[in-house]
């Protein structure tokens, strides 16, 4: 897979919400909530434009029964895909470019659906930490352009470590308030 990134797009809050309505029909009543998640829910940094949505459901069984519904958007499901309790999907478009992913957690995944929600929130809140990110993906992408593989694994360590900041600082946050 070929990486790409790109300056933020404005346009990718708008191609969110308009998949996510799609999206919420084909989980039905299993739904909870859905959340704009990765780089491209982060302003004014580099991203990959593939749209990232985490989907909260009431129950992750019913979602292998709805996988013939999310299919019919065009979404290839992957099962956990490395993270259990998740249920991944990932769209392309007609030239075979990956446009959209779907993480898909029960409201019982409490840690796998903060560690998301809390790294989106705080690079937002710490656009500092967000630039150092996007410049590390930019370099990555240039070390790594034919290598998803190269370019994640060289991600790692940063993520991690500022997952573990945005977990504690989310969970500040949620004791002041």
């Amino acid at each position: 897979m070929k990486v790409e990134i790109v300056p933020h797009d404005p346009a990718w809050r708008g191609k969110f919400e308009n998949e996510s309505k799609q999206v919420a029909f084909a989980f039905g009543e299993n739904l909870v909530v859905i959340h704009h998640i990765g780089s491209t829910a982060i302003p004014n940094i580099h991203a990959k434009p593939i749209i990232d949505m985490l989907v909260e459901v009431k129950d992750i069984a019913k979602v292998d029964q709805q996988t013939d519904a999310i299919a019919a958007l065009g979404y290839e499901g992957m099962g956990e895909f490395g993270i259990p309790g998740r249920r991944y999907f990932r769209k392309h478009d007609t030239t075979g470019t990956r446009t959209h992913h779907i993480h898909t957690f029960a409201l019982s995944s409490s840690t796998e659906i903060t560690r998301h929600l809390a790294f989106r929130d705080y690079m937002i809140a710490y656009p500092e930490d967000a630039h150092k990110y996007s410049e590390l993906k930019r370099q990555l992408a240039k070390q790594y352009p034919d290598d998803i593989y190269g370019y994640m694994d060289g991600k790692d360590g940063f993520i991690k470590e500022m997952q573990t900041k945005a977990v504690a600082w989310w969970a500040a946050q949620k004791l002041e308030s």
